[in-house]
C-alpha cells in the first residue's frame, strides 16, 4: 500500500463563467481535486464568499473528497469569478474579477496546523495579486517543514504579477512548474540570459536552490529536471474535448510521483498521460480511471 501523502492547494478558488455554463475552478483547487483522485489526503486553503457560489464551491470540493477545513468564508467579498467571452472565431478572452473572496485569504490557526503536516503544497502567482492573500500564502509556506515540496506553479495571468512576487515565490519554493511562454516571460522579468530550455530550467534550479523544475509544452510534451536527472516526454495523441484542468492534473500527477520517489521518466510519462486523459473529459476534475490513478 502506497503512502497517503498530505497535499494542499493554496490560493484562488473560483467559478469560470462560460457562455454555456459555470465551471468550478482555480488552479490550486483543481490541483487538490486531482491529488485526491490520485490517492492523497487533499486540502484546499482559500476563501469563498457567503453566497450561493460559495456554497456550491464547498459542495463541489466535498464531492471530490477535498478537505475544506481551511477554506474560509468572507462576509465582505463575493466568491471569485472569471468571465469567459468568445469572439466570432470562438477564441476566448478572460476577465478575472477583482476584490474576490480569495483575494483576502486569512491566516488562521487551522492553516498553521495544516502547513506543519504537509508533504507538498502548490501555489501560484494569481493568488498573490492582493496583499492580504499574498501575506497569508508566504506565511503558510514559511510554516511548512523543510522537507515539504513547495511547488510554485507560476500561472501568469493578465497583469496580476510583479517581479517582487515572482522572486519571493521562487525563493520560498522547492519546485517550479511553468509553460514555454511563461519561461520566456520569466527570463525577461528576472534578467536571465537567453538559454535553451533545459539550460534555462537548470539555471532556475541553481539560482533558487530548487529540487525540481517542470516545463510543459502542450502537445509537444514536457521537460522535467532535478539537480541530477532530466527527462523529456511526449504527450499522447488525443482529440481534446476540454483542456480546463489538464495542467493542474499534470502538476498533481508529477507531485505524487515525486513524493513516491519514482524515476523522473516514469513521473513525466504518467503526468502526460493523466493530463491528456483529462483533456478528453468534460469538467476540470473528472475522476481518473484505475489505469491512471
Amino acid at each position: 500500500m502506497r503512502n497517503q501523502h498530505n497535499i494542499a492547494g493554496l490560493g484562488e478558488a473560483l467559478w469560470d463563467l462560460f457562455p454555456e455554463g459555470d465551471l468550478f475552478g482555480g488552479a490550486p483547487a483543481n490541483f487538490a481535486c486531482h491529488c485526491h483522485s490520485l490517492g492523497a489526503n487533499a486540502y484546499v486553503v482559500s476563501c469563498l464568499g457567503d453566497d450561493k457560489r460559495g456554497q456550491d464551491a464547498r459542495a463541489f470540493l466535498d464531492a471530490h473528497g477535498v478537505d475544506t477545513s481551511c477554506l474560509a468564508t468572507s462576509n465582505e467579498r463575493e466568491t471569485g469569478v472569471v468571465v469567459v467571452t468568445l469572439d466570432e472565431q470562438g477564441l476566448p478572452t478572460y476577465e478575472i474579477k477583482e476584490n474576490a473572496a480569495w483575494d483576502a485569504i486569512p491566516w488562521t490557526r487551522e492553516a498553521d496546523v495544516l502547513a506543519g503536516k504537509l508533504d507538498a503544497v502548490c501555489f501560484g502567482s494569481l493568488g498573490q495579486r492582493n496583499a492580504i492573500s499574498r501575506a497569508t500564502i508566504q506565511t503558510f509556506l514559511a510554516a511548512t517543514r523543510d522537507e515539504c515540496l513547495r511547488v510554485f506553479d507560476i500561472n501568469l495571468r493578465q497583469a496580476f504579477y510583479t517581479r517582487e512576487t515572482l522572486e519571493e515565490s521562487l525563493q520560498a519554493a522547492s519546485a517550479v512548474k511553468l509553460n514555454d511562454e511563461e519561461l520566456t516571460t520569466l527570463g525577461t522579468i528576472l534578467d536571465m540570459p537567453r538559454l535553451d530550455e533545459e539550460a534555462a530550467l537548470a539555471a532556475l534550479l541553481g539560482r533558487y536552490d530548487l529540487r525540481l523544475a517542470i516545463l510543459t509544452k502542450g502537445d509537444a510534451g514536457s521537460l522535467m529536471i532535478t539537480p541530477t536527472e532530466s527527462s523529456l516526454a511526449s504527450a499522447p495523441a488525443i482529440t481534446p474535448v476540454n483542456t480546463v484542468g489538464a495542467g493542474d492534473a499534470f502538476t498533481a500527477a508529477a507531485v505524487m510521483g515525486f513524493l513516491d520517489g519514482k524515476a523522473l521518466d516514469e513521473i513525466n510519462q504518467h503526468a502526460n498521460a493523466v493530463a491528456a486523459w483529462v483533456c478528453t473529459q468534460l469538467g476540470a476534475a473528472p475522476a481518473l480511471p484505475e489505469t491512471l490513478s
